[in-house]
């Protein structure tokens, strides 16, 4: 790691809640800077000092600055009127709160610049507040709503947690919308100085709530691309009409005899990974992964490769795809369909009895897909129901199975950390409704293809790494030891040992033990939300849930554009053209690959918040069938004003207000994760399973609103609760509900 590479991390480190000023080495240490790396991070300190992003304080302790009288950062806004500035440059008072009335009419997203005021110490530290005093660039000025009508004024009601007041507009009728319509609106005034925000609709959805519109709705609100440019689907056209497949196999290993398969989910239609198994001397194994050669197909600076890049990633909806690459491509000449010869980029690793690798050779090759299966087809096969199925196809699986089961088992000892988040996905009735939800396959065939992948993955990273050659890695910094605290926190709320460290070694056997307990969700999701965020990057940080030194993403080209850049480096090393160390001519530099790894992680987070959130309207749409009905839940969290519960079935968090709650005066103890009823004594704590009933859905904000159950029957009371000081921020954040991927989680 270059001195270079430390600078963000320390910052990052500087800048959490919870650190206290440490001399340098308590840094490193706290840090898990290794003593071999250790000279280069005190270089980066000397050049963070140097330019002022850090100071040095009392007793040689490592501060970030001051606050300056202003900061610039991006806005976060609240429904309650508040706000808070995320500065782009970290200081030590984190991120700035700004009160009610001095938000300037910002909005979630902006890039504001705020005046920082002093509003008196709290236990020994200066605390701040700010005032908006300019809005530098609006994050977004298209919503989607509902239009409605009151009072003879017609207003859109937006979506989502952006913008948290109407959106009035004039006569709706140019574009034919009706009250009930769902509809996307274009700002031309935002809410500030006291007036009203108005806007013009430029596209009705149609009704809301109807089969498509939801999908939409959220396909416009993340602003994600629909319709290639014709210049795209032309070039895209053109490729495959002059796509020659025997001359495009020449020179490559050609591979069509030989027995691979595919795995993949029931409803996928491009197929980009491949699988086959050679028994080779003394025992060992040679694992084939076959990954579709995009790059043949796609050539650096056309049109494909410019729109591709733009669009960074695939996104997968429950019943829409929007993909990276037009169609006569991804589920076309690229897709590794059944019986059909298609190019390939290959990694050969060779393991031995214990799943240890051996050898590891890559080849531009030419595959047939012998069989395509479902992974309940593989999973049946493990459990002996093989009606219809090849003998050789059948063999391959069983010997998928085993070696992935060594390979895992290799991957556990080394401390590879595997977090226990189950997911749902939802279904469909005929014309296209939520009808209602099951829990995700997590069978043992979706292991075999996770390790295959893993696996293939690092070997082609180290193999980057090994020739000096700049290459868009797959980064998951291991956890400052700062983050224990807050971990340890949650798990003495839970009447839990707290833990030494964030070493793996420490967190995977604290999973382990929590396996099958009501608890257990909340401690994964506590455990993940301890550890820093996994994103595209050149530095060799090693991926620390994965106990991997280096590693990259290569098998998924057909949806993930890094893949592609790798695709193209391996094609250079196959055909001898990739130096070792030094710059050479169509390769990216570091720089460049940093500049296109910022792209393609924040085009990813972007995918996973729509694919998120749609997947939680869905099941809030069918829990507005389920309003008085009654479920087990789980306590998940306290704050200033409720306490979050989830319902296991569905996967989804609710909130249970205390105005909601029994009359009583409720203590709220963020420490011991709990609330305290002061009048009748009563404890509601994390991991507390209680009985709640839905009270009602608010789909536009993305509520569900939950009632107590109790003995004697509560009915809503005054809140009677102290609140929190002004600006504090809840304690817990919502559960995840993530929506389903093409096929993977994403490493």
């Amino acid at each position: 790691m270059t001195p270079e590479r430390f600078a963000d991390r320390i910052v990052r480190h500087l800048a959490k809640d919870g650190y206290r000023p440490q001399k340098a080495s308590g840094v490193a240490r706290a840090m898990g800077v290794a003593d071999e790396e250790y000279g280069d991070f005190r270089e980066s300190v000397k050049a963070l000092m140097k330019t002022g992003r850090i100071v040095m304080g009392s007793a040689s302790a490592l501060t970030l600055p001051d606050p300056a009288r202003r900061v610039v950062g991006q806005f976060r806004g609240n429904p309650r009127g508040f706000g808070f500035v995320i500065p782009d440059t970290p200081n030590s008072h984190g991120d700035l709160f700004v009160p009610p009335g001095q938000t300037g009419g910002a909005v979630t997203g902006d890039t504001v610049a705020a005046r920082v005021l002093k509003r008196g110490k709290r236990d020994g530290r200066m605390m701040y507040e700010g005032r908006i005093v300019e809005i530098i660039e609006r994050g977004q000025s298209r919503f989607v709503g509902e239009l409605c009508s009151e009072l003879k004024r017609w207003f859109v009601r937006p979506d989502g947690n952006t913008l948290h007041v109407p959106i009035f507009v004039g006569d709706p009728g140019a574009k034919g919308a009706r009250a009930g319509d769902q509809v996307v609106v274009e700002i031309v005034r935002y809410p500030e100085d006291g007036s009203d925000a108005r806007g013009v609709i430029t596209k009705v959805l149609g009704k809301r709530g109807e089969p498509g519109v939801d999908t939409q709705s959220i396909v416009y609100q993340y602003q994600l691309p629909q319709e290639f440019p014709k210049a795209v689907t032309k070039e895209a056209a053109r490729v495959v009409a002059n796509y020659d497949p025997e001359e495009a196999a020449a020179g490559r290993e050609d591979l069509r005899e030989l027995t691979v398969i595919t795995i993949d989910p029931d409803t996928a239609r491009d197929f980009d990974d491949a699988i086959s198994i050679t028994e080779r001397s003394r025992g060992r194994l040679e694992l084939g992964v076959h990954i579709a050669d995009v790059s043949y197909f796609v050539q650096p600076g056309s049109a494909l490769d410019s729109e591709a890049r733009e669009r960074a990633n695939s996104v997968y909806f429950p019943r829409l795809v929007i993909p990276m690459l037009p169609e006569v491509l991804s589920n076309g000449v690229c897709s590794l369909q059944e019986k059909e010869p298609r190019l390939t980029k290959s990694a050969f690793i060779t393991y031995d009895a214990r799943g240890r690798r051996a050898a590891t050779r890559f080849a531009n090759t030419v595959i047939r897909s012998t069989k395509r299966l479902t992974y309940g087809q593989a999973t049946r096969i493990l459990k002996g129901k093989v009606g219809g199925i090849s003998k050789a196809a059948v063999a391959l699986v069983r010997q998928m199975e085993s070696l992935a089961r060594a390979i895992q088992k290799r991957r556990l000892a080394a401390g590879s950390l595997v977090l226990d988040l189950p997911e749902v996905d939802v279904l469909f009735d005929d014309e296209g409704r939520v009808a209602g939800v099951e829990p995700t396959d997590s069978a043992f065939s979706h292991t075999i293809i996770e390790m295959f992948m893993v696996e293939a993955n690092e070997v082609v990273a180290e193999l980057f790494s090994e020739m000096g050659v700049p290459a868009l890695r797959r980064v998951h910094p291991p956890p400052d030891e700062s983050s224990t605290q807050p971990l340890n926190r949650f798990l003495r709320a839970l009447g839990l040992e707290p833990i030494k460290s964030m070493d793996r070694e420490v967190l995977q056997p604290l999973l382990d033990r929590l396996k099958g307990r009501p608890e257990s969700f909340a401690v994964n999701l506590a455990i993940l939300r301890s550890l820093e965020r996994a994103v595209y990057d050149p530095a060799p940080v090693g991926h620390f849930a994965l106990a991997s030194d280096d590693y990259t993403h290569f098998t998924s080209p057909i949806r993930r554009y890094p893949d592609l850049t790798i695709h193209r480096l391996l094609d250079a090393h196959v055909r001898g053209s990739l130096k070792k160390r030094g710059r050479q001519a169509n390769v990216p530099n570091v720089s460049e690959c940093q500049e296109l790894g910022i792209h393609c992680s924040k085009n990813e987070r972007r995918a996973e918040a729509a694919e998120r959130e749609l997947k939680l309207i869905y099941v809030l749409r069918l829990l507005e069938r389920r309003v008085g009905d009654e479920f087990d839940g789980i306590i998940t969290g306290v704050a200033n004003f409720g306490v979050f519960v989830q319902l296991p079935e569905y996967l989804v968090e609710g909130l249970l207000r205390f105005s909601d709650l029994a009359d009583d005066w409720w203590e709220v103890d963020s420490e011991a994760g709990c609330v305290i009823g002061t009048r009748t004594g009563r404890r509601l704590k994390i991991g507390d399973t209680v009985r709640v009933t839905i009270a009602g859905i608010d789909l536009a904000d993305r509520k569900l609103n939950l009632t107590l159950n109790e003995e004697a029957g509560a009915a809503s009371k005054r809140e009677k609760h102290r609140p929190a000081p002004r600006g504090e921020k809840r304690s817990a954040k919502k559960v995840k509900t993530s929506a389903p991927t093409k096929r993977r989680r994403r490493r």
